[in-house]
């Protein structure tokens, strides 16, 4: 984990609890003597992911319905310590304003960023009920005129009116959906419940999601590559597009289509949570002189 992530050493549920009773109906001593929670229980989640939040990040309301996905926290701003690390050595650090590609129903990168780092954003999102509830948890936490929510109208538009002509943006940030359908999901869920010892016969998934935010025609690598061309259409507007990429066997076939596509630079960032290791790809299409001159 990144040095300045709060989570690098686990769970203080000690704390957590005091700080969030309602999180102690979910607490047990495990077998080997330690605090935990039932990480295949959806409840469980975004109770302990409620009160991370409160305790560490000042958020005072985080609400949603519980079919939306629920972002663990700990990766999530893992990805936040990863872009400002970018950013930084791009000489970006004051008024960094950034692109939330699908904030979903819970808002989270702004609000992980805004806190971490004081950047502004401007959020999209393609669903109503997730567009509303992320305005609503905005509202609630005073972040209003920090964070700018648009709606997406169109399901192929990751891009294309998301960012005005006029803007100009930090960077872009988005975690793809993963799955070409529904039952590519529901397969994948098995497994880990599985892993985890679970009975597969009733599934739930631990971490919730919409259709919006796990699958995609064509899944992650058809979604990844649409966002590729997209943002060679904007090339001035963004100084670093980014992305989660979930399976490494896309990073080969994105790194030869943004070298057609014309970027200027291209980074893959390791983004490590325990045992398990994803990537951030990062590119941009600005030359080195562009690059030196965009805060001029």
């Amino acid at each position: 984990m990144h040095k300045h992530n709060k989570h690098s050493k686990g769970y203080d549920f000690e704390v957590l609890v005091a700080n969030s009773p309602e999180l102690e109906t979910f607490v047990f001593t495990n077998s080997h003597g330690k605090s935990t929670i039932d990480f295949a229980n959806p409840k469980a989640v975004k109770s302990l992911n409620t009160a991370l939040l409160t305790l560490y990040y000042g958020v005072s309301y985080w609400e949603f319905p519980d079919d939306h996905l629920c972002p663990p926290i700990p990766g999530r701003v893992e990805y936040i310590h990863l872009l400002n690390d970018l950013l930084v050595a791009s000489g970006l650090r004051e008024d960094v304003t950034v692109l939330d590609i699908g904030t979903g129903a819970t808002c989270i990168y702004p609000l992980l960023g805004q806190a971490e780092y004081g950047w502004r954003f401007i959020a999209t999102e393609i669903d109503k009920g997730a567009y509303k509830n992320a305005q609503k948890i905005i509202n609630k936490n005073g972040l209003d005129e920090v964070i700018t929510l648009r709606f997406q109208n169109n399901p192929q538009w990751i891009l294309n009116d998301e960012i005005l002509p006029s803007e100009r943006v930090a960077a872009s940030m988005c975690n793809p959906p993963f799955y070409k359908n529904e039952t590519e999901a529901l397969e994948e869920t098995k497994r880990k419940l599985k892993g985890l010892g679970k009975n597969t016969d009733t599934i739930v998934r631990n971490f919730s999601g919409t259709a919006q935010e796990l699958w995609y025609p064509g899944g992650e690598k058809a979604f990844l590559h649409n966002y590729l061309y997209q943002s060679s259409q904007l090339k001035k507007n963004c100084f670093w597009y980014t992305s989660l990429v979930s399976k490494k066997d896309h990073v080969k076939s994105m790194e030869t289509s943004l070298k057609k596509l014309g970027a200027t630079k291209i980074k893959k960032l390791e983004l490590s949570l325990g045992n398990k290791i994803s990537r951030v790809m990062a590119w941009t299409f600005l030359s080195d002189k562009e690059q030196r001159d965009w805060n001029s």
